[in-house]
């Protein structure tokens, strides 16, 4: 059945959701003219803060506009057609000559490209974010060449295959344009079908075709005529070895009667390839010279009776590739041709008839411009079909870049093979979403209407399937993983309001991990991480449409699983791309953590939570996580093919992070391009209706605030300075702006922050950890600055307090180095009274963050996209009980959880006063004497090296 249009739409509608849903998911929209007591239960649900869209702030100079440069350049000049090739083959249209990116994005790629059509979608929206972000019409032209595109390739899905008529092989020797040949694209699925009766049972054959191949895989045939892996016929561009084969058996491969070429045909040109059978003797041609021959053969086509498959261009084997390339002047003839025949068959121009005539069982020209009928010049009237080998059409709405079968099969499948079915339903997601931002930045209908198609196609799909079949799927790794298909759905459901969309989005729902996050128990270990991240994202999305709580509280439960239980110190998170047991994070460090995929969606998953419930925490780690992996991922250097964005970034030791991973075109390679075009997507929030703005991030940026007539400002140099300074004007008349600024104050921040208006300190003493609000009416000029004091600190690992990684204020530095063992590193030899650790570090003169230690180890920005060996986890040393540089000659102790004297003492800062950390000195050796970890003339002699020490503030 054939899903109805999606309902016309109102385009004001349109437009608004443009800015809301762009720059993320968290609102429910209403079409023109509805009433609130139309309004779904939904409307309770929303949340109450606002995003902006890109195209309301404008990055400045910084760090976060100079990657992004990098990316929009990237976006800028890559061959889009590159794209298309795999949507273009896989609907038989023509793929303008190009060449498929390659990696996960093509079919020679891993598991034979079977998550192709990903990356397409992945690049839609970077350049609907690049569009909405800068305004430069390229982004947007660039769109809709993709849109048309894809437009193009879902009417070609729904018809029956069409011939591509290209330049006939006559071209390449006389220039004669008149003549055509067919190709069939490699990814195209095509072949065709000859009449069960084309052999005749004849005793002696002669098989006769031009080929231009277009790719080297083993057992592609020309011809192929049987009845299965046992009895059949057949003419192969290529053998194992890589040459032509002819074969006949009626006894399956090891019976073959077989005549095998000498060298391979080349490809890109065109060959003739012929094979003549009579009597005993069979001879292989190329170009009109025999190659080959087997004067042993004691079968014929007769002995194959009539088979039932007849094919030019499939094998009978199933697993065997499709011939990819042109066919042009194919013939069959019920006797041998002789030697000279066959030598001007091919040596002959193709502008005049050959001496042998056409085949008598059958003659194909190739003439064909159009249809799926190749008309058979024989004089048998045995006219071949064009056809898929998956069959098809396809149902309505569906658009990939792969068959429908990639689904179908799943719908059956009990366990996980990503070489046979590779996540059909994440590859639909990113298409999916691709689309919706195409729309909702360019206002291009097509955009919607494939979405909405791709959606009704969906629906169609899997509303048949019993629950219990649906579980299944979801529950698979890897085949089953359908990304944040579920977020878009919801948000496509904001546009159109159909019921259909939202009963999609609900499909999805996986109840054992829902109802485990539910009820607060965490069977994370040994899951895939990045497989069910972006779920909860969608989760958030449906308790917004549907106002069921239970969707809210898994996703909040969740988040708190991970973070911090399972979040390394740059906010990624997995290890191998799974999760592990609860709190251990050294004992998972490896070449292969913190996949960038799972970054990226962590992000969106804590803005999302924090339009709900503006918990503090959602925005701490996204600071955390975008300052420093997902700024990290992104290597610091143009590159017109690839978006150099990393996989894994691997946390062991004297790591080498790779930013061409599997050829530059994973998942992670996906999310990153859109990561590098959105970085001011969460600086400021507001209040929905309008009394507050949330500055969430300090960053060099210009807001632009219409609905209060109000721009804000930001000019900082953060995170190489420590603030920012807020501008207000207005933009309406210079009319006063009533409503309450609120500032973030970072967590870490615990060293005073500082807040003065017009110049004017702030009386109030802001807490880190929460917002600190202004309210007043702001006018024209007013300036806001709020100083946020560094310092630098350790972390340690959940389950190994001695492995530790360092941060100044946000950012986290790693060093340098390329030994692959733990440096060992210590600290405590000067640290402030304050807590801070930095007087033990020497800062490097002209290298912004950059500090070395006095035994000359290196550390610098994790952020900073290089190729030089990191240590993100150092082993913390402090053999000593060291005070303000003084040694006090005693070995510094430890518990049985590894927390050291040191670490107990300087646990307590900051000290206000040197007396202050004295006397905390003094209460910490009393408490460890009495325990029997120290002595008691070991700690006098600490005590009396604390009273003796001088220490910086």
């Amino acid at each position: 059945m054939t899903p109805p249009p999606p309902p016309p739409l109102n385009r004001r509608v349109f437009l608004h959701a443009a800015t809301l849903i762009a720059a993320a998911p968290g609102l429910s929209l209403l079409p023109a003219g509805r009433s609130s007591a139309a309004v779904p239960r939904a409307a309770a649900a929303a949340a109450s803060l606002r995003p902006f869209a890109l195209k309301d702030v404008t990055l400045g100079p910084g760090v976060f506009a100079a990657k992004r440069a990098l990316m929009l350049d990237y976006a800028r000049g890559y061959d889009v057609d590159r794209l298309l090739q795999v949507f273009r083959a896989n609907a038989g249209l023509d793929a303008r000559g190009a060449v498929a990116p390659g990696g996960w994005e093509g079919l020679d790629g891993e598991a034979n490209g079977n998550l192709r059509g990903h990356y397409t979608g992945h690049f839609l929206s970077m350049l609907a974010q690049s569009y909405g972000s800068t305004g430069e019409e390229v982004y947007a032209e660039r769109i809709r060449t993709i849109v048309g595109a894809l437009t193009e390739v879902r009417e070609a899905l729904r018809r029956e295959p069409a011939v591509l008529s290209v330049p006939g092989r006559s071209t390449q020797s006389t220039g004669d344009a008149a003549r055509t040949a067919v190709e069939n694209v490699r990814g195209s699925y095509q072949y065709v079908e000859l009449p069960p009766a084309v052999l005749n049972a004849s005793p002696a054959v002669t098989l006769s075709a031009w080929v231009r191949p277009t790719h080297n895989a083993a057992w592609a045939r020309v011809f192929d005529f049987g009845d299965g892996t046992t009895r059949y016929l057949y003419l192969a561009v290529r053998n194992a070895s890589g040459v032509p084969r002819f074969a006949l058996t009626t006894g399956g491969a090891g019976a073959e009667q077989a005549v095998n070429g000498t060298a391979p045909l080349p490809l890109d040109r065109w060959s003739h390839l012929a094979v003549t059978l009579s009597g005993t003797t069979a001879i292989l041609y190329v170009d009109g010279v025999a190659v080959g021959r087997n004067t042993a053969m004691t079968l014929t086509p007769r002995s194959l009776g009539t088979p039932a498959n007849n094919w030019l261009g499939r094998s009978n084997y199933p697993a065997d590739p499709l011939f990819a390339g042109a066919l042009d002047d194919v013939d069959i003839w019920s006797r041998a041709l002789s030697p000279a025949e066959v030598a001007e068959l091919g040596t002959g121009s193709g502008t005049a008839a050959p001496s042998a005539g056409a085949g008598d069982l059958a003659s194909y020209r190739m003439d064909e411009t159009s249809g799926g009928t190749l008309a058979d010049a024989s004089g048998r009237a045995l006219h071949a079909t064009l056809r898929r080998s998956w069959g098809g059409p396809s149902h309505p709405g569906f658009l990939a870049a792969y068959p429908e079968t990639q689904f179908i099969a799943l719908e059956s499948m009990t366990r996980g093979d990503y070489t046979a079915v590779w996540a059909p339903y994440y590859t639909a997601h990113k298409i999916l979403r691709g689309l919706l931002d195409a729309y909702l930045n360019t206002d291009d209908a097509r955009a919607l209407d494939l979405a909405a198609g791709l959606c009704d196609w969906m629906h169609f799909r899997l509303s048949r399937l019993p629950a219990s079949t649906l579980q299944r799927m979801w529950g698979i790794f890897s085949s089953g993983e359908f990304g944040g298909i579920v977020e878009a759905i919801c948000d496509l459901y904001a546009l159109t309001h159909r019921p259909e969309h939202l009963a999609l989005a609900r499909l999805f729902d996986l109840d054992r991990l829902i109802d485990a996050c539910v009820a607060g128990d965490d069977i994370l270990d040994g899951m895939h991480a990045n497989q069910h991240i972006p779920i909860f994202t969608g989760l958030v999305r449906l308790y917004e449409e549907t106002g069921e709580a239970r969707y809210l509280t898994a996703a909040r439960n969740f988040w708190d699983m991970v973070v911090p239980h399972r979040t390394y110190g740059i906010g990624g998170t997995s290890t191998a791309e799974f999760w592990r047991a609860r709190g251990v994070i050294a004992g998972t460090l490896s070449d292969t953590t913190a996949e960038t995929c799972c970054a990226y969606n962590m992000l969106k998953l804590s803005r999302t939570l924090f339009f709900h419930d503006r918990d503090p925490k959602y925005m701490d780690y996204y600071e955390r996580a975008l300052h420093n992996q997902v700024l990290g991922s992104k290597q610091d250097r143009p590159d017109a093919e690839k978006p150099l964005v990393t996989y894994f970034i691997g946390l062991l030791p004297g790591q080498v992070r790779d930013y061409t991973p599997k050829a530059g075109t994973t998942c992670c390679e996906g999310t990153g391009m859109e990561s590098a075009t959105k970085y001011q997507d969460s600086v400021y929030f507001a209040e929905a209706d309008g009394s507050a703005l949330y500055v969430n991030l300090y960053s060099a940026s210009t807001l632009t605030w219409a609905d209060r007539g109000v721009t804000v400002t930001q000019t900082t140099d953060f995170p190489v300075e420590q603030g920012s300074t807020l501008t207000i004007n207005t933009t309406a008349g210079n009319r006063p702006a009533a409503f309450d600024l609120r500032l973030r104050v970072p967590e870490w921040a615990r060293d005073g922050v500082k807040v003065t208006v017009n110049g004017v300190p702030v009386p109030e003493t802001p807490r880190p950890g929460g917002y600190f609000t202004l309210s007043r009416t702001w006018r024209a000029g007013d300036t806001v600055r709020i100083d946020v004091p560094f310092r630098l600190r350790t972390e340690s690992a959940l389950d190994a307090p001695a492995t530790q990684t360092l941060f100044y204020g946000p950012v986290n530095l790693v060093a340098r180095d390329p030994r692959r063992t733990f440096l060992p590193v210590s600290l405590h030899h000067n640290t402030a009274l304050s807590g801070d650790l930095l007087p033990s570090l020497t800062p490097v003169p002209g290298s912004p963050l950059h500090f070395t230690t006095p035994d000359g180890i290196t550390f610098a920005p994790f952020a900073e996209g290089t190729e030089d060996p990191t240590h993100a986890y150092i082993h913390r040393t402090e053999p000593r009980v060291v005070l303000g540089t003084l040694d006090s000659g005693v070995t510094n102790p430890s518990a049985p959880d590894g927390t050291t004297l040191l670490d107990a003492i300087w646990a307590g800062a900051p000290f206000a006063s040197k007396r202050a950390l004295v006397d905390a000195v003094a209460a910490t050796v009393r408490t460890w004497t009495a325990e029997g970890r120290l002595s008691e003339a070991d700690g006098d002699r600490i005590l009396s090296t604390a009273r003796r020490a001088s220490y910086q503030p």
